[in-house]
């Protein structure tokens, strides 16, 4: 595929890193904590131009290390500087135990952690990303400290408690305003809690030889919007060439979901929509939006007189989980169309599992939870363990809606979109994301493109909707924003 990424990598996979730039490339271990702690302080000074009282608490590992490089730094910048240790002097070894010398011989100690005076930053310099057992015990109570504070915090690497696998909380996190992170990204800092605790997030590669990356095959990775999937149309173009999408779903009281995804497919461009729903009420959908061709549809008989007119189809949207709804989407068990399944139609999957040819799976994670049989606690656990799962369970490719949406490829492949707000969390929004996928379906996208580009998109319309605010905001709002990033050529 054709897509803009940034590789993502496990805790693991960067300590290999660490080891092929220090054994392999002859880089010292000292030299990387000097850079790491040399660009920590750089973003601090950039993003805190004010700040003049720091205090930097560091653990006994080599994230401690960074923090008292960053510490030296900092004092022998005019910084008014405290160093607060944590865990066992005694403990400190090699690389770690050389910066912290290298601090004291400029004449800036370390004392032991009793309170935290009042300062312009604190920095988080406590665990690194091999952290992956429970925080307890005085580790515990000093984070708990650092987040009653109100000034900012600047995390080292990855903010301490977080899981850099998973982004779930071990127990207690630092909640960080910036987090810099250093030569590979972490996957966790992406999704879960991640992107609550982390704040903003920087990278420096730490000037590591980029061979190195060629050497750690990571199937993880962070999504941009691609505009290259959206070529300019030809000007003797016709709407045939788009695609017809066909929009299931609509169950009585449930009307405005199908309507939102068929105008999400409208939107990103499809170049026909079709709507099938209850008879009773499809005639109110023609009236507020005449360009949807709406089909009232009781039985299957007369849903497959509409499937050999369409290319792509969605369900789900407002289906309800009565015996319409089942026997509409059995009905397309054996249909050999691209096929997007969203919401009542991932619950009735969830009571009579189904293989579909050629689908895409768009679950929140209270639906992934009922997909798997387990708890909507579980899917968060392991958010990447889980779309992995929903994909090898379900075939096709599965999309994991939530903060850092991830999308899950048949070739084991993950994507995270870390686009989107918390202003998108309303009933609607899946709907619309539904019917943009569907539309690029339509219009020759492959499955794995639609999903991808169709999950950025529609993240890129909320943010873009939400600069007015995030409380408040609708799904229809996404719509005129949707159109903008459909034709990229015009900005």
């Amino acid at each position: 595929m054709n897509k803009k990424t940034l590789p993502l990598y496990r805790a693991n996979q960067v300590r290999e890193l660490d080891r092929i730039a220090i054994q392999e490339m002859g880089i010292p271990g000292t030299c990387l904590m000097e850079r790491a702690g040399s660009a920590a302080f750089t973003i601090l000074k950039n993003h805190w131009p004010q700040a003049h009282r720091i205090t930097v608490l560091c653990g006994t590992g080599n994230n401690g290390g960074d923090g008292y490089v960053l510490a030296r730094l900092a004092y022998l910048a005019g910084y008014d500087v405290t160093v607060l240790q944590v865990g066992d002097f005694t403990k400190i070894k090699g690389d770690a135990r050389i910066a912290l010398e290298a601090m004291e011989k400029v004449g800036l100690s370390a004392q032991a952690f009793t309170e935290l005076s009042p300062v312009d930053v604190l920095v988080d310099a406590l665990f690194g990303t091999g952290l992956d057992r429970e925080v307890l015990g005085k580790w515990r109570e000093v984070i708990e400290a650092l987040n009653r504070r109100t000034c900012p915090l600047l995390a080292l690497d990855i903010p301490s408690g977080l899981h850099a696998n998973t982004g779930t909380i071990l127990g207690v996190a630092v909640r960080a305003q910036v987090t810099v992170t250093f030569i590979g990204k972490k996957q966790g800092l992406l999704t879960g809690a991640g992107p609550e605790y982390c704040g903003k997030i920087y990278f420096d590669d730490l000037q590591v030889p980029s061979s190195i990356y060629k050497q750690i095959n990571t199937k993880v990775s962070q999504l941009d919007y691609d505009h290259t999937l959206l070529p300019k149309r030809s000007r003797i173009a016709h709407k045939g060439q788009f695609g017809h999408v066909l929009v299931i779903g609509g169950d009585s009281g449930m009307t405005g979901a199908v309507r939102l995804a068929a105008e999400g497919a409208a939107r990103i461009g499809a170049g026909l929509i079709s709507v099938a729903t209850r008879s009773s009420h499809a005639a109110l959908i023609n009236l507020t939006r005449p360009e949807i061709m709406s089909h009232g549809v009781e039985t299957v008989e007369q849903l497959e007189t509409l499937l050999n007119k369409i290319d792509v189809i969605a369900i789900g949207p407002g289906l309800g989980q009565t015996h319409w709804g089942q026997s509409l989407l059995s009905a397309l068990q054996n249909v050999q169309k691209p096929l997007v399944i969203d919401a009542d139609a991932l619950n009735l999957l969830a009571q009579t599992p189904i293989r579909f040819h050629n689908s895409i799976l768009t679950p929140h994670p209270a639906e992934a939870a009922r997909l798997l049989g387990s708890s909507t606690a579980d899917i968060q656990a392991d958010r990447f363990a889980a779309a992995q799962a929903l994909q090898e369970r379900f075939s096709g490719i599965c999309v994991l809606k939530g903060a850092g949406t991830l999308i899950a490829a048949p070739n084991g492949e993950i994507n995270i979109c870390t686009l989107g707000n918390p202003g998108m969390a309303s009933g609607g929004m899946g709907d619309i994301l539904t019917g943009t996928i569907a539309g690029l379906l339509a219009q020759g996208l492959s499955s794995n493109e639609a999903a991808t580009l169709g999950v950025c998109l529609h993240a890129k319309a909320g943010d873009q909707a939400a600069r007015e605010g995030e409380r408040g905001l609708l799904p229809s709002d996404l719509l005129p924003w949707l159109r903008h990033y459909a034709n990229p050529e015009l900005h």
